[in-house]
């Protein structure tokens, strides 16, 4: 634990944390997703990913769990359409889902591109990349799955679907186009993450390389 505390909670670390903490919570709540008809594009998972990449799964968890806390605020704020069904039928389960899938996903994304980024750092950033609204999504589904009377009353009202297997309507139903939208912006932004990591990695390594010096200057002079 001590170590943990001396690796990762650095002044260094817990400054980017602060930013891309900020970051999460003004693209959750106010215009980090953009609706082009039934089609919603969500930016929101980006600084995710971000910190999964430039300081690993702890802070890939932190800041998904921090997106499910803002998810859930807005949900029971203002609960609209889908949301307003599952919060007014299973509250805890729904508080579940929006809390444990990012957090997951985080944590997941920042794990994988440390262990893949010891033989390569772009397939690494590509596999996080994907790997985050991957596991988002398929949490969000296995929750759904957990309230099948919730989601079957909430399909009752949809013309068309009223009926349908429940997988394949909440596959179909809720998640398909956002999913893949999800997807493919963080792979077309994958490149640009791979860019802000290295760029990080280098200033963190300059200023590790000052610090030495000095460090053994100090002891000498002891």
């Amino acid at each position: 634990m001590e170590k943990v505390k001396k690796t990762f909670f650095t002044s260094r670390n817990i400054a980017t944390l602060a930013v891309l903490l900020a970051l999460v919570i003004v693209l959750q709540a106010f215009g980090g997703s953009f609706s082009i008809g039934l089609i919603t594009l969500n930016f929101s998972l980006i600084p995710i990913v971000i910190g999964a990449l430039v300081l690993g799964p702890v802070a890939g968890a932190l800041l998904g769990l921090a997106n499910g806390m803002v998810v859930l605020i807005q949900v029971i704020m203002t609960p609209t359409g889908f949301y307003a069904v599952i919060w007014a039928n299973s509250p805890v389960v729904t508080s579940l889902i929006c809390l444990v899938k990012t957090t997951v996903a985080g944590l997941v994304g920042g794990a994988l591109f440390r262990l893949i980024s010891r033989k390569n750092t772009y397939v690494a950033t590509f596999v996080a990349s994907a790997a985050v609204p991957v596991i988002n999504t398929s949490l969000f589904v296995l929750g759904c799955l957990c309230m099948p009377d919730t989601i079957r009353l909430f399909q009752s009202g949809l013309e068309g679907f009223d009926g349908m297997n429940i997988f394949i309507f909440i596959c179909v139903g809720l998640v398909t186009f956002n999913f893949f939208i999800e997807l493919a912006i963080n792979l077309i932004v994958a490149p640009a993450l791979h860019t802000v990591y290295r760029i990080v990695e280098k200033q963190f390594a300059s200023k590790s390389k000052k610090k030495k010096p000095q460090e053994e200057g100090n002891d000498n002079l002891s």
